[in-house]
This record gives structure tokens, C-alpha cells and sequence, in this order.
């Protein structure tokens, strides 16, 4: 059983999400004071967090970034503005990924399930990947070289993973979107666009520069 901490405003919409997660085993709980989710948060201390974006007090984009100071939780953005614009803004403030609403039931479980599954599964491994001169830590989502070190998301961590594995090969972007997501039937484009190219800037910012490189209509490989 997870446990998955909700963050929507419309009470009604809440509810229908709480009990089609429960029904799928998981325990959830509905934030009840807006004004101090990120309390809520580490009491409930739960396994993933949905967030909506339009909240009262604060958006969910600051709540998402308090969060992001005390837990690497995937958290999910739910979002009626499911224009490009927010779906980057969401992924780059530390989102796991994004559903629009109206949220389609089977759309949310796949979503959810996937994404529990990749990151529990990965949790319970201590491996550890040499490449270049810096080493891919496994167990606690970091990059090291020498003294300096890259924190990196769930998502970010598994494609460095899949291109490593497959260092000197191109990886396609079908290939990333089903080790990410398993399916890919409901991942967009752009989400995982946002993920590659803030992967490359944390690399960069430990001296690993063009460590990934782009294949034009193919995907992403590691020389």
C-alpha cells in the first residue's frame, strides 16, 4: 500500500480521485489547511504527492518548491492550464510529471501506478555507474565528481541510467518513454524534452559538459 497526499481545492473532484486511488489499494489524504500544506505534507509523510497548480493562499508551484526542500517525493501536477507553458513550469519546479483536467481515471492509475513502481523498485538498489570521471549514485539519486554533486529526480536519474546502459548507442526517444513512464501511450512530448535538457544543465554545472548528446529525429546517446 502507498500513501498519496492530495492537494486539490475542488472538494468534489477530491473525492471522486481519493476513492479511485483507494480503489486501486493505495491510502490517500486530502490536504485540509492550505495555508500550511508543506506541514501537512511532512506529518502525512506520504510515498507521492498530487498537486493541483490553482490553489488558495499559494499556488501550487510554491508548494511544490517547499517540498522540494525537505523530500525528492514524485509528485504529480493536476492542472485544468495544460497549455506547454505550465506543463514546462511543472517539470522544471520540480514536478514528476502532469495530468490535465479533466482528469481521465485510467489516465491518473497508469500514471500513478508507473510512477510508484519506478520509484520504490529503484529505491531498493545500492548500485552505483562509473562514467567519465564521475560516478552515478543509484540509491540516493546523485551524480558525484570529485567534490562537487548533482541532486537529480526520479526521472532525471533513470535516464541518465538508460543512456549510460547503453553508452556509445543511441537511445530513442520511445525507448526513454517507456523506461520512464513503461508506456508511453500517455506521455508527452515535451515533458520528457524538459527532463533531457535540465539533466544536461545540472551535469554541466559539475564540469560534465555535452555529456548527452541530441541525435536529430533519433533520440540521445553517451559517446
Amino acid at each position: 500500500m502507498y500513501k498519496i497526499f492530495l492537494v486539490e481545492d475542488d472538494f468534489a473532484l477530491a473525492e471522486v480521485l481519493k476513492k479511485q486511488l483507494e480503489s486501486y489499494g493505495n491510502e490517500v489524504k486530502c490536504v485540509s489547511d492550505f495555508r500550511n500544506v508543506s506541514k501537512e505534507f511532512e506529518e502525512y509523510s506520504p510515498d507521492l504527492v498530487l498537486m493541483d497548480i490553482m490553489l488558495p493562499f499559494k499556488d501550487g508551484y510554491y508548494w511544490t518548491a517547499e517540498i522540494r526542500k525537505i523530500s525528492a517525493v514524485p509528485i504529480v501536477f493536476l492542472s485544468s492550464a495544460s497549455d506547454n507553458m505550465n506543463i514546462v513550469m511543472a517539470i522544471n519546479m520540480g514536478g514528476d510529471d502532469f495530468i490535465a483536467k479533466p482528469v481521465d481515471p485510467m489516465v491518473l492509475n497508469a500514471k500513478v501506478s508507473a510512477i510508484l513502481r519506478r520509484t520504490y523498485e529503484m529505491s531498493d538498489t545500492s548500485s552505483k555507474i562509473d562514467f567519465y570521471d564521475a560516478v552515478l549514485n543509484l540509491s540516493d539519486y546523485t551524480v558525484v565528481r570529485g567534490e562537487a554533486k548533482a541532486e537529480l529526480t526520479k526521472n532525471e536519474i533513470r535516464i541518465l541510467q538508460v543512456l549510460l546502459e547503453n553508452k556509445g548507442k543511441i537511445v530513442s526517444r520511445d525507448t526513454l518513454m517507456t523506461r520512464l513512464w513503461q508506456s508511453d501511450l500517455y506521455v508527452e512530448e515535451n515533458t520528457l524534452t524538459v527532463n533531457v535538457s535540465r539533466l544536461r544543465k545540472k551535469l554541466e554545472d559539475i564540469g560534465l559538459c555535452d555529456v548527452i548528446a541530441t541525435k536529430q529525429g533519433s533520440g540521445y546517446i553517451i559517446k
